[in-house]
């Protein structure tokens, strides 16, 4: 069994997609018949949903109402922002954080959502999250 995923934002628009097409839908239907501890955090959650209402997608809001009910749900807690400030601190002082110092950096409260359960990230953007937990592209993560 693959170790527990959490979702990253590209992942998670995908599954929220009334229709799934592609290589993503073989992968997301092997992921959800294969056991492996599926992961919804709320940071995501949030990213995904307000372009989602933005955009007036109301069947993809449903759906990923559903995934939030069905999947394993990950809240923002005060031990996961008090991580993610470590992150934050960490990569600035190395020079590598991929946001302005002055955003709130949703990558390193993934991050630290990430952490809290010993998961891997299933993203599109590994360069940023593999600075503080394992983060991979969802195509290489073998079910």
């Amino acid at each position: 069994m693959t170790r527990a995923i959490v979702l990253d934002t590209g992942p998670l628009g995908m599954a929220a997609h009334p229709r799934l097409s592609g290589d993503f839908r073989k992968w997301w239907e092997c992921l959800l018949h294969s056991n492996t501890p599926i992961f919804v955090p709320e940071i995501a959650d949030y990213e995904v949903r307000r372009n989602l209402l933005l955009e007036d997608l109301t069947h993809s809001v449903e759906r990923l109402n559903q995934l939030k009910e069905t999947l394993n749900y990950l809240p923002i807690t005060a031990n996961v922002m008090l991580q993610a400030a470590e992150f934050w601190a960490f990569a600035r002082r190395r020079g590598q954080l991929p946001a302005d110092p002055k955003e709130l950096n949703g990558d390193v409260i993934l991050a630290a959502q990430t952490k809290q359960v010993g998961a891997v990230v299933a993203t599109e953007n590994v360069g940023h999250l593999s600075l503080f937990v394992e983060a991979k592209s969802w195509r290489d993560i073998a079910l």
